[in-house]
């Protein structure tokens, strides 16, 4: 029995072929070359392991394409854009701004990190000395060769601050204080186009990292007072205001810091100052407006009696604009009583025939608004008027009466001490 077991145990091993070489496949036809040929057939592929800890992964080919990213090229040095590997270091950040693009799974701490510290190495930079010839043009921009990858970077930043998939808690650990602070110091750059650039990433930045709102005012009102107190130069003070835009609330904060620093002896500065305030006022809401109306358009009613014609014309000018003029209308009982002695005075007295015509414009503006208003100004007017006359005329009494008084005294003290007293003669003795 046992004999009868261990053969079968064999038999069933050698047909399948276990220990000895496969048999060979029978030329002839037929079931026993089908049996044949079935029997010879090789066993079927193995199926393919699963990914192994040596595939990449989505983050580890993210984090190689940072990788090449983070290397600085010299454009003043190097061949510009002719070379190979800095045409391939714009096609990676272009693949890597389409990643962030469109990326449905949110982005893994490690891969936050690497992003940031890229933006670092490729922007923060330091700006060469601003040295310009006096034959050159101020006003000619400047353009960095390095703008060809710059570009593409700003693009990534401005995707990357936007993107939902981007965890606002993980890269706040990351894009703090001090790397807030230093996109600020980046407003100085010569290039417009960063600026502008710059300007749309901080909106963005200011608008989602909300934690930083606070630093981010500061940080920008030191730019200023260090622009206004130390170096009176700076590329991005223009930007960092168009910043208003995006928080009308600062409108009022802006206003009296203008009002502030108004000056009272450079025409050209002072017509600056209107146009500033007449763009900043263009995004006032009603109740800013109201806040520094009284203390505004006091400012503007010494403008308007300036004895520069281009200042005095600015400032009538202001009435074209129509949200201005809007808000003038509603609030006409507190603004039109400070600005009618002003109006008045150049109807009467003013010497340019410019500003005296758009003067009686606004009169009328104001006329058509509310004429019963606009009379009793009128009245009151005259009656300060009057006794304005009345009070000179007082003056001027007082200081004749002086004078007289100061006059005789003067002619007395000076006959006491011009005559001097009469010497009386010697007369000798006479003998008797």
């Amino acid at each position: 029995m046992w004999k009868q077991f261990l053969g079968k145990i064999s038999r069933k091993s050698a047909k399948s072929g276990g220990g000895g070489s496969p048999p060979e496949k029978s030329p002839r036809g037929g079931a026993n070359g089908a049996e044949a040929e079935l029997k010879a057939s090789p066993p079927p592929p193995a199926t393919p392991a699963p990914a192994t800890a040596g595939a990449e992964t989505r983050e580890d080919v993210f984090l190689r394409k940072l990788n090449i990213c983070c290397v600085v090229f010299d454009f003043a040095a190097e061949r510009g854009r002719d070379s190979p590997e800095v045409e391939r270091k714009r096609q990676v950040l272009l693949s890597l701004v389409d990643c962030v693009s469109a990326a449905e799974e949110p982005l893994t701490e490690a891969m936050i990190s690497a992003c940031v510290r890229m933006f670092a190495i490729n922007l923060f930079r330091v700006f060469p000395p601003k040295v310009r010839s006096l034959a050159s043009d101020e006003d000619e921009p400047f353009f960095d060769p390095s703008w060809y990858h710059l570009q593409v970077v700003y693009e990534l930043l401005l995707r990357f601050v936007m993107s939902p998939v981007v965890d606002v808690k993980v890269a706040r650990k990351y894009m703090d204080n001090s790397f807030i602070s230093r996109l600020l110091d980046l407003f100085d750059s010569d290039d417009p186009r960063e600026r502008e650039c710059l300007k749309s990433v901080l909106h963005r930045v200011y608008g989602k990292f909300m934690g930083n709102r606070p630093f981010i005012r500061k940080a920008v009102s030191n730019i200023f007072y260090r622009f206004v107190f130390e170096t009176d130069h700076h590329n991005g003070i223009a930007e960092l205001l168009e910043f208003i835009e995006k928080e009308p609330k600062l409108t009022g904060t802006v206003i009296r810091g203008l009002l502030k620093y108004w000056p009272v002896t450079n025409s050209q500065k002072e017509m600056m100052f209107l146009g500033e305030l007449e763009e900043v006022l263009e995004l006032t809401e009603m109740a800013d407006f109201q806040k520094c109306a009284v203390p505004l358009f006091r400012r503007i009613a010494h403008c308007l009696n300036s004895s520069h014609f281009q200042v005095a014309e600015r400032a009538l000018f202001l009435w074209n604009n129509e949200h201005l003029f809007d808000l003038i209308s509603q609030n006409r009982q507190v603004i039109l009583p400070i600005i009618y002695p002003a109006l008045e005075r150049n109807a009467r007295w003013h010497w340019n025939q410019s500003v005296l015509n758009v003067t009686m414009n606004v009169r009328k503006m104001f006329l058509d608004m509310d004429e019963k208003l606009l009379l009793a100004c009128q009245s009151n007017f005259q009656e300060e008027e009057e006794k304005r006359a009345a009070s000179e005329e007082r003056r001027r009494l007082v200081w004749e009466r002086l004078e007289k008084n100061a006059a005789f005294r003067s002619v007395t003290g000076d006959i006491c001490f011009a005559v001097p007293p009469t010497p009386v003669p010697l007369v000798a003795p006479t003998m008797t």
